[in-house]
């Protein structure tokens, strides 16, 4: 029986800044950081989690961290994996910590490090990829990892269950195409905010050498900038491969309805995060005066209320799950059902160092296990970081690559995590 006999945490943080990746109108000079934890066992297996941030506050998720990690110490692994459910609903109802939330800001996205570290903990002790895993486990028992306290409304238990059931008898038959032939990606390293012109053409004409069929922006600083760069993309990537947009929140309601009006003749598939991710009435608003571009949003969505909200009130045509801002893969899985019945195509966000990593994950299963369909439905790709992690994303020919080693993929090299940790590895001590 595996028990879990300690951790380690770590402020690990990349300076992505020098060079401007992930530049965007609401996050100019982000530094992509994680705060990272390893779970030590008695079995030597090892349990690996991280939040994601952008730099400053880093330190903050890793004290949070180290508060929620303390409560799992001494455990059993079993006793987790046994009733994934009851331990979510534990860990988010501490008596205390809760009033730092509830469900949602640092402590959330400890929770996410914590939960997602026990699942890689899990996927690895019984040999298999996270997403196998997921998939060997019946209906009942991923019902039983979902903690559907406030969602009940929009999604039941049994309704959970008669969904995942009715798809139980040809998981195998997705699990062979998912092998042979991957998930769509989409790649965003072509629109950074912060890139010239000259360097926007040259990432286009080498995504689409390499299969890309699909393309994001960024948007929101300058309008006229904007329809020039949209041009410039357009002109590139020809008229029938998709073009996303994407606001970083920067906008006001009104103001995101005018914008869209200059830009709608590019086409845009979706508009994304067009105004405040919390405003789920300004997100309804904005969904019916731009259609039929759809507007995207959920990777600052804190957890499955929020989801729910925004389905319920159809303010959103693509559900963009994160998969360190939920709380883990527990509370992935209720957002991924609640989208199912709603009839809402996910396609998650992954612009951040790992995320790529850990959804990849996420829309196997639901492919195999939750809708059974790929229409509308595509995994984000930013070409940068993967060379840290020991299992890092394979993608060819605009397709992810179903991982097979095991666990949950989130296993930083240790030589990234001691030069990149902060202030004192050699990437910020030694510049």
């Amino acid at each position: 029986m595996t028990q879990i006999t300690g951790f380690t945490t770590r402020d690990i943080r990349f300076p992505t800044s020098r060079e401007l990746d992930g530049s965007d109108a609401m996050n100019p000079d982000p530094d992509y950081s994680a705060a990272y934890i390893v779970f030590e066992t008695d079995s030597g297996h090892e349990g690996h989690g991280l939040a994601f941030t952008i730099g400053r506050g880093n330190d903050l998720c890793v004290a949070a961290i180290d508060q929620l990690a303390a409560r799992v110490v001494g455990r059993s692994l079993s006793s987790i994996t046994s009733n994934w459910g009851a331990f979510w609903r534990e860990l988010t109802g501490d008596s205390q910590m809760r009033w730092l939330g509830p469900e949602k800001g640092v402590v959330h996205l400890a929770t996410a490090a914590v939960v997602n570290a026990l699942w890689d903990l899990h996927a690895k002790s019984q040999g298999k990829p996270l997403w196998r895993l997921l998939c060997d486990m019946s209906a009942e028992e991923l019902v039983r990892a979902i903690d559907f306290r406030y969602i009940t409304d929009l999604l039941s238990p049994d309704e959970a269950f008669a969904i995942l059931h009715e798809l139980e008898p040809s998981r195998n038959e997705r699990v062979q195409e998912l092998l042979a032939s991957g998930y769509p990606a989409y790649t965003t390293s072509v629109g950074w905010m912060g890139y010239g012109d000259d360097k926007i053409r040259s990432l286009c004409r080498d995504a689409l050498s390499r299969g890309f069929t699909a393309f994001k922006m960024k948007v929101g600083r300058n309008v006229e900038d904007d329809v020039r760069r949209a041009a410039l993309i357009r002109e590139e990537i020809g008229p029938d491969n998709a073009l996303m947009m994407d606001a970083n929140q920067i906008w006001d309601v009104d103001e995101a309805i005018a914008w869209m009006v200059r830009l709608a003749e590019f086409r845009p598939l979706w508009i994304e995060e067009p105004t405040s991710p919390d405003d789920i009435l300004g997100h309804a608003t904005i969904a019916a005066a731009v259609a039929p571009i759809g507007v995207a949003t959920g990777e600052h969505c804190h957890n499955r209320v929020m989801f729910k909200q925004l389905l319920q009130a159809e303010a959103l045509s693509f559900c963009q799950i994160d998969s360190c801002r939920l709380g883990g893969v527990n509370e992935v899985l209720s957002v991924l059902l609640m989208a199912a019945k709603s009839g809402v195509p996910v396609c998650p966000h992954a612009g951040g160092v790992g995320l790529c990593e850990h959804v990849q994950h996420l829309m196997l299963f639901d492919y195999a296990c939750v809708t059974g369909s790929m229409d509308k439905r595509m995994i984000e790709y930013v070409d940068h970081l993967h060379e840290h992690f020991e299992d890092p994303v394979i993608v060819e020919e605009g397709r992810y690559r179903a991982p097979y080693r095991p666990g949950y993929s989130i296993t930083m090299k240790k030589s990234s995590r001691e030069s990149f940790s902060y202030p004192n590895g050699d990437a910020w001590s030694n510049p």
